[in-house]
């Protein structure tokens, strides 16, 4: 079995207690970890290191966190990026959102909400098919006796029409593009419902109940969109 590669996380904070914190937290999550504590060595990282995810704060030493977000996008590097703002600087958190920041949290805050988010803007980041280009569109598929027509919105089993709604074609293309991989119901909410840290997955079960009455031979038995106990979901055509 081959080895899972550990995300990486590049955390530019000059804070040390704050640094150390965040090192040790992303640590014990399975991250591999690379630090710097001013702009100008967080800038020159983000290019070097091969990062996953960026965590920035925004008043830093020699360069802040605005700079390095701008000059970053400007140079093309799209590594998500979550900048860290101190309570009351609404126009930091603004202009880093303009720059081309992916989310913010004001300090001072709880590791968890960090995760969440950092979570939350990797999936997101991971299904637009990374360098912040949108997946490319599935115009077609065919699994078992169902054939899909992502173009013209069309459906069939065994030949007869079937009618799907317009997110039941989006989960459709969406299990395509990830066909063989297990989806949890928080990806599902994120990529096609587009919400964020919603509690409702109860949501996304409805929904998968009345697809798989669609395209399944037996429903409570599903051959083609498996439920995976405690995680979510994967489609095996």
């Amino acid at each position: 079995m081959a080895k899972e590669t550990k995300r990486k996380v590049l955390i530019v904070e000059d804070d040390e207690a704050m640094a150390v914190a965040l090192r040790d937290g992303f640590t014990y999550e399975g991250y591999e970890v690379a630090m710097a504590t001013d702009g100008a060595t967080g800038l020159e990282r983000a290019s070097e290191e091969g990062a996953d995810l960026m965590i920035l704060d925004v008043m830093l030493p020699k360069m802040t966190g605005l700079d390095v977000c701008k000059k970053l996008r400007g140079a093309g590097n799209d590594i998500p990026i979550i900048m860290l703002t101190a309570r009351g600087q609404e126009i930091d958190k603004i202009l880093g959102l303009k720059f081309g920041a992916d989310d913010y949290v004001t300090k001072p805050f709880s590791f968890m909400e960090l995760m969440a988010r950092a979570e939350a803007v990797l999936r997101r980041y991971e299904a637009s098919g990374g360098n912040g280009r949108p997946p490319r569109q599935v115009e077609s598929y065919e699994f078992g006796d169902v054939a899909i027509d992502f173009t013209h919105h069309e459906a069939s089993k065994d030949g007869e029409p079937i009618e799907l709604s317009p997110r039941e074609f989006r989960l459709m293309e969406y299990f395509i593009r990830h066909r063989g991989e297990v989806v949890t119901r928080e990806q599902l909410l994120d990529s096609v419902w587009e919400y964020d840290h919603i509690p409702f997955t109860r949501t996304v079960d409805t929904h998968m109940a009345k697809l798989r009455k669609k395209i399944e031979d037996v429903p409570g038995d599903p051959k083609w969109i498996v439920t995976v106990h405690r995680l979510g979901y994967k489609f095996t055509g």
